[in-house]
C-alpha cells in the first residue's frame, strides 16, 4: 500500500493536513533538542522528513527505517538534493525485529508509524532495547480530539473528505480509507502512555497539539 502511494505522498500529507505536519515535526524535534543526540534512529520514516528536519540538531549520524523500498527511493532522492547522505543513512527494515545492537541510539523518532504496527508492544520493546540507558523517544502520532466542535469537524474531514481527495489524488482509495480506521484503532493518549511505560520506558510525556488532532510523546528508557 505504502509502495503504491510513495510517488504522491509527501504532497499528499501536506495538502491534506493543510501544512500542519511541518509544524509538528518541527515541534517534536524541538522538544528533543535538550538532549542533544549524537545518534537518532527514524523508526517508519517514510521519505525522511523526520529525518531531515532531526538535522538541524547536528547528530552525528541518523538511520532511518522502514518496511516500503518505494518511501525509502523517494527520501533518498530529497537527502541527496539535500546534500544530507554523510549525515542520514535509509535502509529498507522491520520496525518490530530492528537490526541494531542493544543500546545503539541515543534518540528514537517516529511520526505517524507507531499506530501501524502489527504489534505495538513488540516494536515498542525493540526500541527500548537500542536505546542507550538515559536515551529518549519521541513519537508524533495522530489522536482522538475529544472537544467540540473539533471532535465533530475532526471526524467529519477524516471520514469523508479524506477518503475522497486522497483517492482523487492517488488512485488508491484503500490507503486513504485505511488511514482514519488506523487512527480510530491507535490507543493514544493516556492508554498509550501506560503501554510505553510497560515497555521499559519512564517518564512518559503526552504533548497534544492542533486541540488533539495529533500528539507529541515523550519517553524516557528506564536506566
Amino acid at each position: 500500500m505504502f509502495d503504491n502511494i510513495s510517488p504522491r505522498y509527501d504532497f499528499l500529507n501536506h495538502f491534506l493536513s493543510m501544512g500542519i505536519d511541518i509544524r509538528w515535526r518541527k515541534k517534536a524535534i524541538r522538544i528533543l533538542k535538550e538532549y542533544k543526540p549524537k545518534s537518532i534512529l527514524d523508526i517508519a520514516t517514510g521519505t525522511a522528513d523526520f529525518a531531515i528536519e532531526a538535522t538541524t540538531l547536528r547528530p552525528e549520524k541518523i538511520v532511518g527505517l522502514d518496511l516500503s523500498e518505494g518511501m525509502l527511493s523517494k527520501g533518498r532522492i530529497k537527502i541527496k538534493e539535500k546534500k544530507l547522505e554523510k549525515i542520514i543513512t535509509l535502509q529498507k527494515g522491520d520496525s518490530e525485529n530492528l537490526p541494531f545492537e542493544n543500546s545503539s541510539f541515543d534518540a528514537i523518532t517516529v511520526a505517524f508509524g507507531v499506530r501501524n504496527f502489527e504489534h505495538l508492544q513488540a516494536g515498542l520493546r525493540e526500541m527500548s532495547r537500542v536505546l542507550k540507558p538515559g536515551g529518549v523517544l519521541i513519537v508524533l502520532e495522530f489522536s482522538k480530539p475529544k472537544s467540540f466542535p473539533v471532535k465533530q469537524l475532526y471526524g467529519f474531514y477524516f471520514k469523508f473528505i479524506l477518503p475522497f481527495l486522497g483517492k482523487l489524488i492517488s488512485s488508491d482509495h484503500a490507503a486513504y480509507t485505511y488511514l482514519p480506521e488506523s487512527v480510530q484503532a491507535f490507543p493514544d493518549g493516556k492508554k498509550f502512555v501506560e503501554i510505553l511505560l510497560k515497555c521499559g520506558f519512564a517518564k512518559a510525556n503526552i504533548h497534544p497539539v492542533s486541540f488533539g488532532i495529533a500528539t507529541i510523546y515523550k519517553a524516557e528508557k528506564a536506566s
